[in-house]
């Protein structure tokens, strides 16, 4: 038998009181900071919301943009830090990616806002409907985009690739530069060995003698004449048997409809950049030399390699047109889609009213008042 001291009553008593003093205490904090929180978190939300429909009529609270390190008027944007000046109350969040085919992919995976990305890319993102248009043009390819070949090949001319290893970024560009040469001098894809590699890769391969040539852009190409290479075609030289390149803007139809304010703004931002250039190309290639990690005269140097267009001149009919008459660029773009369909390289459609429907004119228009 138990026998309980009434002391211990007591005192078990006074602890049972204390106790529930405690986890009352406790609770109307718990409460209060769960009260509190709340009116926080609505406050939050409130201030949120207000700040995002107020943006909503000019730009959001982050832009994500999609770069490539090509020696244009892009690289001169970021590195002025325009884009941080012209939209204050955003976030600018700078993507780098190694090809055009990655551009897509991340549109698609609805991580970017803006692009860059050859035309043969946005071809391909045309005509699989991947949710872009196109409302600027960086640059027009040239001489910035050619065929190297290693010392050691034995190519002299483009029929010399048969059997030969040449790599190329897979949707890029350049890719369907390489093939456009392949059929022009004569012979079939499967004559010769493609290899899908980046820009980087293509470097280190053509360091360790893995491959006998690449068809690639700046700065990667100028390294791989440096280290011995011969270029035996060129982008502006296959542009004139008719099939135009160029590197295009895209921006997502989601970013467009919303935002058209700020499209605007980043049109108007990049217009900027090519008269920079080309009203002082010494600035111009001090921008883009700090980006691209070399030294400002070479950096003018590979820019001569491409064509830079003012939105006055991109609003002509042979580029982006008017809203009224899209731009020749769209058949442009359309005549690549059809022959990469034909050699198997297109998952998507050719329809006309595809490409034509992808131009966004309105924005270069805008800039010069047309």
């Amino acid at each position: 038998m138990n026998t309980t001291h009434p002391n211990n009553s007591i005192r078990n008593l006074r602890w049972l009181l204390v106790l529930a003093m405690v986890l009352a205490a406790f609770g109307l904090v718990a409460c209060g900071g769960d009260d509190s929180g709340s009116e926080d978190s609505a406050s939050a939300d409130t201030t949120a919301s207000t700040d995002s429909g107020s943006a909503d009529s000019s730009a959001p609270s982050e832009i994500r943009i999609g770069y490539q390190l090509i020696p244009n008027g892009d690289l001169i944007v970021k590195n002025q830090g325009w884009l941080e000046e012209a939209f204050p109350d955003s976030t600018i969040k700078w993507v780098k990616f190694d090809s055009g085919g990655d551009v897509n992919t991340a549109v698609a995976a609805g991580s970017i806002d803006f692009g860059l990305a050859g035309s043969a890319p946005v071809s391909n993102g045309l005509s699989k409907q991947i949710g872009y248009k196109v409302p600027w043009i960086h640059d027009v390819i040239g001489d910035a985009e050619s065929l190297a070949v290693t010392a050691d090949s034995g190519i002299t001319d483009v029929a010399g690739l048969k059997g030969k290893k040449i790599a190329a970024p897979l949707a890029s560009t350049t890719h369907y530069s390489l093939l456009t040469a392949i059929k022009n001098a004569g012979l079939q894809p499967s004559d010769v060995k493609i290899v899908d590699l980046e820009p980087d890769a293509i470097l280190a391969a053509w360091t360790r003698g893995d491959i006998d040539g690449a068809y690639v852009w700046n700065p990667t190409l100028a390294e791989l004449v440096k280290n011995g290479g011969t270029i035996i075609e060129s982008s502006a030289n296959l542009a004139k048997q008719g099939a135009l390149t160029a590197d295009l803007a895209v921006v997502t139809d989601d970013f467009l409809n919303q935002y058209p304010d700020a499209v605007q703004t980043w049109v108007d931002v990049q217009n900027r950049a090519v008269e920079l250039y080309k009203s002082d190309p010494q600035a111009a290639a001090k921008a883009m030399a700090a980006e691209l990690s070399i030294s400002p005269k070479e950096a003018l140097e590979q820019s001569k390699g491409l064509e830079f267009l003012t939105a006055e001149e991109q609003a002509a009919p042979e580029y982006l047109g008017t809203p009224e008459a899209p731009g020749e660029l769209s058949a442009a773009l359309q005549s690549t889609a059809e022959f990469l369909a034909e050699l198997g390289q297109l998952e998507g459609d050719t329809d006309p009213q595809l490409f034509k429907d992808g131009l966004a004119p309105q924005f270069v228009n805008g800039v010069t008042g047309g």
